[in-house]
């Protein structure tokens, strides 16, 4: 048996091999290459460190400098293949970059929805999967010579203005939904990551408080961000932490902006002593696309390019994505600004990386059977109407108008801009999508359907067709209107200047609503918040559902929340603002707290207490769902690792440092009872928010179940001291707050006791 089962494994490596080979030259170590049979670099009984370093010391100065570019070269001579680091797989493989190619082999890969609607889900496993189909169809394209193995996903950045262009690129505005999106997306790209091998090497970008693009003459490339400490630890960078220490992500990119006056590619403090030494980066750095550039040209932060070229790779900076660093290194080693090791600092760890990756493996790839059958499943498009259906959230639904009982309402009439659209439902950073169906597709198979858009575009300029808009919903059964927004409103490099719907789109949902004589569903898409309150408050239009930008199979996932196959369990993952409070904040302060004196009123639910169109965590089901605590600790303790003045240290005994705190064995366990009391099977996400003593209320944890129809279900959600009872103070150290701790789980309170070891004592 042992003799067969090495048979089997041997035939397998083959079949690898030959799949590979038929695809793309191997990068480096090919066998068939005389010249690098020896080298030690390719010798893969050897630990990577030593190969790293044999290949570095074979290297002559011209040609290190010209791999520390995304467009590194071929050195013939060891033979290595040249390498284009630059892919992008936001939410599918992705033709934004020079590194992936689709064409006649690949014609297409899966489009899932914006990375925005997939957070809505608050679903981990789904995300987890997601990245898991993305890097199939990733690494089958890199087989077949069509794309790398390095991708710049995915944008973790907080969701911080509701303006923000790429606002539909995060998982939103709260930094632990942000974190734990960030840690599950890329570990389904990178694999099990067993032997510390990578399946694809994923990047969270962009490193540090960047969320503005282009708002009000200011834009990203002159932007100093001003951030606190406290904002900084509390809110900007917990995905990114998250993604090195969780996700054991491979790769990190930083901004174009400035924080606290310093580019973020040049500042040693952000990216070798935190993302490196701090939170112990496993693999690069590499900057935005000419980053380096911009802060020597635009923002004129040094001198000289020399000086520009010298402070980023000093600062921690391995990659240069533009070929910045290829013009002006040279010239930097020479003027003693930097030495040749420091370059070889970083390219180390550029190599290492491709070594993880198998690229110096010769033809024998752990992913190598993967081929062209493996892009653009039919299982694979189905998890992306999965993912779409969970994702949408039914915002409002009057006399629970919603489902739609298809055998009543026979003839639905469907309007707006966006209601037979195609790449508008797959947003920003995407690819070539296999295939689509749109909302009037999705509903005609389940009902005969009229058309009419109404406004030729989302800018809806002129109201000439709204007529016979009108006229389709005095006919038809019942009327699904599609608003909202796409990448002409909402971009990179482009901010939008208010909350409401474009051009003349309210007047025609509000003229549409009048006509109709049967009910009238609002679907909304858009990667930001739209201020519908007309909507809310119209009479005539009986339910709202945001849809985000649900991916390819778009219409098919709305369709089936309109007509019931499928009960809506999204929660928004954003808070909807109303359109005076943009007039209150400026997109350029980036403080997260209010401050009464100058009439701002802060930002996020965390911290805005203001009024809202829809608030965060928001989301409707067909059923209802109530909750059961079956176990809730009441009191915990916490120890010291040190003494206890230097364990509260500025802070009158009310907070300790989680530094000074042993923090081991301080997970708690809620068990709560879940229980589905409507007529309809469904999911539901349980979120668990904590407010500490003279503290704010945040989300510390969030769990999705499905429950059947009358039935229940038991659901563990692990609370941390440490982790999500702590709160950050102005000084930008991280306390667990001693005292009372009211915790909402779900629709219950529980309140529960934090206290020292010495308070038992005395």
């Amino acid at each position: 048996m042992g003799s067969y089962k090495k048979l089997i494994t041997f035939m397998l490596l083959i079949f690898m091999v030959i799949t590979l080979s038929e695809g793309r030259v191997p990068f480096a170590c090919d066998p068939n290459n005389g010249l690098t049979r020896g080298y030690k670099f390719c010798n893969t009984r050897v630990p990577i460190h030593v190969r790293v370093q044999d290949l570095i010391g074979r290297l002559t100065l011209p040609e290190k400098i010209r791999l520390v570019v995304n467009n590194a070269i071929a050195i013939p001579r060891l033979g290595i293949q040249g390498y284009e680091w630059w892919s992008e797989a936001l939410h599918g493989v992705s033709n934004v970059g020079p590194g992936t190619k689709f064409g006649a082999a690949f014609h297409a890969a899966t489009s899932f929805p914006q990375v925005i609607t997939t957070a809505a889900s608050f679903n981990q496993s789904l995300w987890l999967e997601i990245g898991r189909i993305v890097s199939d169809e990733a690494r089958a394209m890199y087989n077949g010579g069509a794309a790398g193995l390095t991708f710049w996903s995915p944008n973790v950045n907080i969701f911080r203005d509701p303006r923000w262009g790429r606002g539909q690129e995060t998982p939103g505005e709260d930094p632990t939904l942000a974190a734990k999106y960030a840690a599950s997306y890329v570990q389904g790209l990178q694999g099990n990551g067993a032997g510390n091998r990578l399946k694809v090497a994923a990047c969270c970008k962009h490193y540090t408080a960047y969320d503005l693009d282009n708002w009000n003459g200011v834009d990203r490339f002159h932007f100093n961000a001003k951030v606190s400490k406290q904002d900084l630890a509390d809110t900007y960078d917990v995905p990114f932490k998250a993604c090195v220490s969780e996700g054991k992500v491979a790769s990190v990119m930083c901004s174009y902006n400035q924080v606290n006056g310093k580019p973020t590619c040049a500042d040693p403090e952000l990216l070798r002593n935190t993302i490196r030494g701090e939170w112990g980066l496993n693999g690069y750095i590499v900057s935005d696309c000419d980053s380096v550039g911009v802060y020597y040209d635009t923002q004129h932060y040094t001198r000289t390019p020399e000086e520009a070229a010298a402070a980023a790779i000093k600062a921690g900076l391995d990659l240069d994505c533009g070929p910045f660093l290829a013009l002006h290194t040279d010239g930097a080693i020479k003027q003693g600004l930097m030495s040749e090791n420091d370059l070889n600092l970083a390219l180390a760890n550029l190599i290492t990386v491709q070594m993880r990756l198998g690229m110096f493996d010769g033809p024998a790839q752990p992913y190598g059977n993967l081929g062209t059958n493996i892009v653009c499943l039919p299982a694979h498009n189905e998890v992306a109407v999965e993912a779409a259906r969970q994702g949408i959230v039914l915002l409002q639904n009057k006399g629970n108008a919603l489902p739609l009982n298809p055998t009543r309402y026979r003839t639905v009439g469907v309007i707006g801009p966006n209601s037979d659209v195609t790449e508008t439902m797959i947003g920003n950073y995407a690819g070539v999508a296999c295939g689509y169906t749109t909302p009037l597709q999705g509903i005609a198979r389940y009902v005969r359907t009229v058309h009419q858009a109404g406004c030729s575009n989302v800018a809806c300029s002129g109201n000439q067709l709204f007529g016979s808009a009108e006229t389709v919903a005095r006919q038809a059964d019942a009327t699904v209107l599609v608003m909202g927004l796409d990448q002409s409103i909402e971009a990179e490099f482009r901010d939008r200047v208010g909350l409401l719907l474009p051009g003349h789109q309210q007047e025609l949902v509000s003229r549409v609503a009048r006509a109709a004589r049967g009910p009238v569903i609002l679907v909304l898409m858009s990667g930001g918040p739209i201020d519908v309150t007309f909507a809310k408050n119209d009479p005539k239009i009986s339910a709202i559902l945001w849809v985000g930008y649900p991916g390819q199979s778009g219409g098919t996932a709305i369709a089936d929340i309109i007509f019931g196959r499928t009960n809506p369990g999204g929660r928004l993952p954003n808070t909807w603002y109303p359109q005076n409070y943009v007039a209150k904040v400026p997109m350029t302060n980036m403080d997260m707290r209010p401050n009464p004196a100058i009439g701002y009123p802060g930002r996020t639910y965390r911290f805005y207490k203001g009024p809202v169109v829809f608030p965060f965590g928001h989301g409707l089901s067909y059923s209802r769902f109530t909750h059961t605590l079956a176990l809730a600790p009441k009191q915990v303790s916490v120890q010291f690792t040190t003494t206890h003045a230097q364990a509260f240290t500025n802070s009158s005994n009310k907070a300790m440092k989680v530094s000074h705190a042993k923090c081991d064995e301080l997970e708690l366990g809620f068990h709560v009872d879940v229980k589905n009391e409507g007529s309809m099977d469904g999911s539901h996400t349980l979120l668990i928010f904590s407010k500490p003593p003279n503290g704010v209320k945040q989300l510390v944890n969030f769990h999705k179940t499905y429950v059947h129809a009358g039935s229940k279900t038991r659901v563990k959600v692990g609370v941390h001291v440490c982790n999500h009872l702590s709160s950050v103070d102005e000084f930008g150290v991280r306390r667990i707050p001693i005292g009372k701790h009211e915790l909402q789980i779900g629709d219950l309170k529980h309140s529960l006791l934090v206290q020292t070891l010495d308070q038992i004592k005395h």
